[in-house]
């Protein structure tokens, strides 16, 4: 069985913004709001980090719960992992998620100053400097035969679309607009020449847009 790369649930605004300017620690998104730009997800029964039961079951709450299915290992940039650049001052910062992350699988971090992997629960954080190529080949290893999650943020989605190595994308597109930061892309129609394109709108007034390689 072919190992796939895929984006899932990566939202998006309405002008194609995945993220806002000045991330810090305190402001993981910049100037947006994140449970504002993803309160879809956060809405559903099956988001990974909701605290309480309940949520909703519908439409939006079928990609939140198929997120993890067959899924052996994510790449993420560092950006995602934590907000803080250039050497690593403080090796005790172990991502922004805490001592139980949500991931389950290894996760290979790009970064130009590498530092040791280390465990947290069931996640092995392993920190690269390769191309895209390279580290999606260590990450479909790792990966026990299982696809690959390609977790962000915006300028690592770019990345790997860039060197052609993305298979599959599930963009959640929201009806909101954040004007300036991380851009994914001006129009989805910019990706039809290499994929095919399905928009699923939502009651919850996100559109879901289904991308699958040509």
């Amino acid at each position: 069985m072919t190992q796939a790369l895929k984006v899932q649930c990566f939202t998006v605004s309405s002008d194609g913004f995945g993220s806002g300017e000045g991330q810090s620690f305190e402001h993981p998104f910049g100037h947006v709001n994140p449970s504002e730009l993803m309160s879809w997800a956060f809405a559903t029964a099956s988001f990974g980090y909701r605290a309480e039961p309940g949520g909703s079951q519908g439409l939006d709450d079928f990609f939140t719960r198929d997120m993890p299915r067959g899924i052996g290992a994510e790449i993420m940039g560092r950006n995602k992992f934590g907000p803080f650049r250039g050497p690593w001052e403080n090796e005790e910062w172990k991502g922004w998620w805490g001592d139980r992350p949500p991931f389950g699988t290894p996760v290979f971090v790009l970064t130009h100053h590498e530092r040791p992997s280390f465990t947290l629960s069931d996640t092995t954080f392993h920190f690269v400097n390769a191309s895209p190529i390279e580290v999606l080949e260590h990450a479909k290893e790792a990966a026990n035969g299982q696809d690959v999650r390609l977790g962000g943020g915006v300028a690592t989605v770019r990345e790997f679309l860039d060197a052609d190595l993305v298979d599959a994308m599930h963009i959640a597109v929201s009806p909101m607009t954040i004007g300036r930061g991380e851009r994914l892309w001006s129009s989805p129609d910019e990706l039809r020449d290499r994929f095919n394109l399905e928009v699923i709108p939502s009651p919850s007034g996100v559109t879901h847009h289904l991308f699958w390689r040509k």
